[in-house]
């Protein structure tokens, strides 16, 4: 199963109360040590973090590129939650990025301090003070 493979693993599942989502599915995470978390019931934007995120992903990452595969798509998304975690700036946070590396800030660099990093075949640039 692909959550054995990843670094920190999974440790819940969030989803809404569809029919869908039967018990044996959530017995399968469940096997992998992965709780099942149900959205409640009266807080209908409960899911808005999750759609939002689907949301930025596709519009950032996936309407742009040609995904050729399951493997190519989990190293697209991959590449993208990197980049979404460690170097993207959320305006939310103070243009800090979710782990806490504060964005590069444009008061009086120079452009030859400034280096940049193609990401996704140029899709992303990451910007950085070069050392």
């Amino acid at each position: 199963m692909a959550l054995q493979r990843e670094e920190p693993s999974p440790r819940f599942l969030i989803h809404d109360r569809d029919t869908k989502f039967t018990g044996s599915f959530n017995e399968v995470f469940r096997s992998e040590g992965v709780k099942a978390v149900l959205t409640p019931i009266p807080a209908p934007n409960a899911n808005a973090f999750c759609e939002r995120w689907v949301g930025t992903v596709r519009a950032e990452c996936l309407d742009w590129t040609l995904v050729l595969g399951r493997r190519h798509l989990e190293r697209v998304l991959r590449t993208y939650v990197r980049h979404y975690n460690e170097a993207r700036p959320h305006r939310g946070l103070d243009l800090h990025t979710p782990i806490g590396i504060p964005s590069l800030a444009v008061g009086d660099l120079r452009a030859a301090d400034v280096r940049r990093r193609d990401v996704l075949g140029g899709l992303i640039h990451e910007y950085s003070v070069a050392a």
